[in-house]
């Protein structure tokens, strides 16, 4: 997953320019002949959002807009490569026109796949896991 910071504009609601949006799709476009893009978006507002914790045997939600802005997420964008290096060599090939503001940095972590706990689940609930993504991604699609 490749994790977009936050800036100003972003949680101002600016949703970036039309030559942002092209040089996006484009990329997004590159991605996925090549057969590695999964999914992208970008995050409304950290006004719109709500952060909700457990606290004291209760849930209490605090509305946005969150103070730090370098700390929030305006979007990501996420891809299925074989290795560490070929997700480096995408994030390479990221827009120069939707970088983030000097001195933030694309973030690039790994999602957990139900494997990644063979040692903690049993297979029983790995394969329902396995099950529930996929039975998820076909509604997602439509079906």
């Amino acid at each position: 997953m490749i994790i977009v910071p936050a800036n100003g504009e972003t949680e101002q609601g600016l949703g970036g320019s039309e030559r942002q949006f092209a040089d996006m799709q484009a990329y997004n476009e590159e991605m996925l002949k090549a057969g590695v893009f999964v999914d992208g978006q970008g995050l409304q507002p950290s006004a719109k959002g709500a952060r909700v914790t457990y606290e004291d045997g209760d849930w209490v939600v605090t509305d946005g807009p969150f103070a730090e802005a370098k700390e929030l997420i305006a979007g990501f964008t996420i891809i299925d490569v074989s290795s560490r290096e070929e997700a480096i060599e995408w994030l390479k090939k990221w827009p120069v026109s939707c970088v983030p503001d000097p001195g933030q940095a694309l973030e690039l972590r790994q999602v957990y796949v139900p494997e990644d706990f063979a040692a903690v689940l049993a297979p029983e609930m790995i394969e329902r896991e396995e099950q529930m993504r996929a039975e998820a991604a076909r509604i997602a699609a439509g079906g």
